[in-house]
């Protein structure tokens, strides 16, 4: 192979790295590692920095004054408005609806008619009923008029047996065919009997063609439209309607609450009741324990009581959600007056924190803590009473860090 005379020459000299750049790599990788340990220490400092100052989040809530007149709360509840008398109406047959008569808010009195079915059947099952009994007492007048043709017949018999012109066969079938007629009318009798009990059927099938309301109150809810089918029981498939219609006798209502099996001996019937419609707060309506049902709900531990107005408002409507104040009677008033101090406050039991066996509170006063000694009393259900150390309307900490202390600056979470 011949090699050009002015072809570049391989200079494999030129590959090599001068002794100078070797240095400077060597430097600069001293510098990265000496300068990264600082930087991270920098990062852990700054971390730590943002971590002090910032504010821990806790949830506050004011203490209460006591109630007016001294009468205090021996336990707070809520649960919903719920009538006493509260009915679906529902059909007692199957059929089809011809008739609605009624609809949502209207009142209805007892036995107002409320809708129709279709009767068709049941009025020709009537109609034939009564044509039964019509043709057994014209049968009657029929055998009521041969009897008494067959018993002059048996009158003549018996004096031409006596004179001898007649045999005693005359006279015995003379006799026979009017005890024959008098069983005919005897049966006759039986089948008009049993023609008006099957009338009684017919027009009881036919009045339950009809629906009625069973007692005074107001339609709050309409289940079924003309044309439709219902049925005192399901079936269909689900396109059979089970009721006609929903009435509440607003009279009734009263109010259904839950209570915590822990403190229903608090509660006794007759027991005074403040209670707060959640659609009208701002009015306290009076009312009294009617009664405790005996039974606990094992799942909830829970002992349901139900409350009765003193008053019936037209803006108390079923369902409504309310909350009621169970209130000390005068006895026990009595009894608290006599027992010391009266409370000044009242707090909720998660605001007081134990140190030593000695109860505080923290107090939240320009965006800090303040570590405050309390006297406590009895308690009232979630919240308990204080003696001394506090003043109504004191923002405690009621959830936040365990580890807060005086003069710690907090953010309040709304």
């Amino acid at each position: 192979m011949v090699t050009p005379l002015n072809a570049p020459k391989h200079d494999l000299g030129s590959l090599k790295i001068p002794e100078s750049h070797r240095k400077n790599s060597r430097t600069s990788k001293r510098v990265v590692f000496a300068v990264l340990p600082l930087l991270v220490l920098a990062g852990i400092m700054v971390l730590a920095y943002s971590f002090r100052i910032q504010k821990p989040s806790v949830e506050v809530a004011a203490a209460q004054r006591p109630e007016n007149g001294g009468t205090q709360t021996l336990l707070n509840a809520s649960g919903y408005v719920t009538p006493r008398r509260r009915a679906t109406i529902a059909a007692k047959i199957t059929g089809r609806v011809t008739g609605v008569l009624f609809d949502e808010g209207t009142h209805v009195h007892q036995g107002q008619l409320l809708a129709t079915l279709d009767d068709s059947d049941a009025q020709r099952a009537l109609d034939s009923a009564k044509a039964d009994r019509d043709a057994s007492q014209a049968a009657i007048a029929d055998f009521e008029v041969q009897l008494k043709n067959a018993e002059i017949e048996l009158h003549r018999a018996r004096e031409l047996e006596k004179e001898g012109i007649q045999t005693q066969q005359a006279l015995d079938n003379a006799s026979m065919q009017a005890d024959s007629l008098k069983a005919k009318i005897v049966l006759a009798k039986q089948q008009v009997a049993a023609s008006q009990a099957r009338i009684g059927v017919a027009q009881q099938a036919l009045d339950n063609c009809t629906i009625r309301a069973p007692f005074d109150g107001i339609v709050v809810s309409k289940d079924a439209q003309v044309g439709e089918m219902v049925s005192p029981v399901s079936a269909g498939g689900g396109f059979t309607r089970t009721g006609i219609a929903t009435i509440v006798d607003m009279k009734s209502n009263e109010i259904e609450v839950d209570v915590n099996e822990s403190y229903i001996a608090r509660v006794t019937p007759q027991q005074r009741v403040k209670a707060t419609l959640d659609a009208y707060p701002d009015r306290a309506l009076d009312a009294k324990v009617r009664t405790v049902i005996p039974t606990a709900d094992r799942q909830k531990a829970t002992v349901k009581v139900r409350i009765t107005f003193d008053k019936l408002e037209d803006f108390i409507l079923p369902d409504m959600g309310v909350k009621v104040a169970f209130l000390e009677d005068e006895q026990e008033k009595t009894k608290n007056t006599e027992k010391g101090p009266q409370a000044v406050a009242f707090i909720p039991k998660s605001a007081v924190r134990s140190d030593s066996n000695s109860p505080f509170v923290l107090l939240v006063h320009d965006g800090k803590v303040e570590r405050r000694a309390v006297r406590l009393g009895a308690g009232r259900g979630t919240d308990v009473a204080v003696l001394a150390g506090l003043a109504p309307g004191d923002s405690l900490v009621v959830k936040g860090p365990d580890n807060l202390h005086d003069g710690d600056k907090v953010a309040v979470r709304q």
